[in-house]
């Protein structure tokens, strides 16, 4: 059950009537009693429901999108297939754009909790959300650990940093390096790095492992990614997304290296817009349009039924994608 306004009243000591006029700035309260009543909301993860107390037990027919950005070709191709979908089936989405911040992430769920939308799906990265745990919504994952009981979708990673790894040794890669993201987050994405690894491993080759963080711009990354080219003698790189991969190629052209010749280069992805405008990228393809139908086919149950079990994770396969760069 959730946090009820009386149990509100109850911790901070006063009357249910207090705090409802807390909540809607009516009439003269002291501003000891304001923070009392606000602290036990905080404490409680109480969420008013700003929008909907003339719509109890009825749906808003609204679902809340929490994602880093839709600027990235993958979440946005992502999103967008999850918006049409949706308004077919008659539900609105509310986009909350994350941007890599924590504390934007944790006012954006206050809000979709406290306008009672009828679910949730989240695919950001931010760590330290400890929200999730109680808000009482359906909520689906993509790609990431938020909490008990919240079902994660994802890619099978650790067989696409296996198959591009291995594609780039069985085509004479002895020096081959990953271009990854920091991996601090709790992300099934992490185990990219884990099959490639796995694959260095059985091959007794030396892991070249590069990490960078995701506020880094293209041109700091192209900078970092021109000092690796120049002085590491690699001959091989695996990208765990596509943008790296075009930035590796791009830079390996202005240092005279020719693709594939001196250089190969595996991404990861496979978006629409990679294979419009980069069809000679060989990339690991995540299988988007399964990907979207699973997200709301999950959300879509646990709104019928929030007891429902569900898997903890739910993981799609990937292919490789043969381009001219490897």
């Amino acid at each position: 059950m959730g946090v009820k306004l009386t149990d509100v009243a109850k911790k901070a000591g006063v009357s249910a009537t207090t705090v409802s006029r807390v909540i809607n700035n009516y009439g003269y309260l002291s501003q000891k009693t304001i923070d009392k009543v606000h602290k036990a909301m905080e404490e409680l993860n109480y969420q008013p429901n700003s929008m909907a107390r003339s719509l109890q037990g009825k749906s808003t027919q609204l679902i809340g999108l929490i994602f880093p950005t839709v600027s990235h070709p993958f979440f946005g191709e992502l999103v967008s297939k999850m918006e049409t979908k949706l308004f077919e089936k008659g539900y609105k989405t509310i986009l909350c754009d994350s941007a890599n911040n924590k504390e934007k992430e944790r006012d954006y769920l206050k809000m979709l909790a406290a306008n009672k939308v009828d679910g949730i799906i989240a695919g950001a990265h931010n760590l330290g959300i400890p929200e999730y745990e109680n808000v009482e919504l359906p909520i689906i994952s993509f790609d990431r650990h938020l909490a008990e009981r919240i079902p994660i979708v994802s890619s099978d990673s650790y067989q696409g940093g296996r198959l591009a790894t291995e594609h780039l040794y069985q085509r004479g890669g002895r020096r081959i390096a990953i271009l990854t993201g920091t991996n601090e987050s709790d992300s099934p994405t992490n185990q990219r790095l884990e099959g490639y690894l796995s694959v260095v491993k059985e091959h007794q080759l030396e892991p070249m492992v590069y990490h960078f963080p995701l506020e880094h711009s293209p041109f700091l990354k192209a900078t970092e990614i021109r000092q690796i080219l120049s002085k590491e003698g690699i001959d091989s790189v695996f990208c765990t997304d596509d943008l790296t991969a075009i930035l590796v190629i791009n830079t390996a052209r202005e240092l005279g290296l020719e693709i594939p010749g001196n250089l190969k280069v595996i991404g990861y992805d496979g978006t629409e817009f990679v294979q419009n405008y980069h069809p000679q990228l060989s990339t690991v393809l995540q299988p988007i349009d399964q990907f979207v139908d699973l997200l709301i086919d999950l959300l879509m149950k646990r709104i019928n039924n929030p007891d429902i079990e569900l898997d903890n994770l739910y993981q799609l396969p990937v292919k490789f994608v043969q381009g001219q760069t490897s």
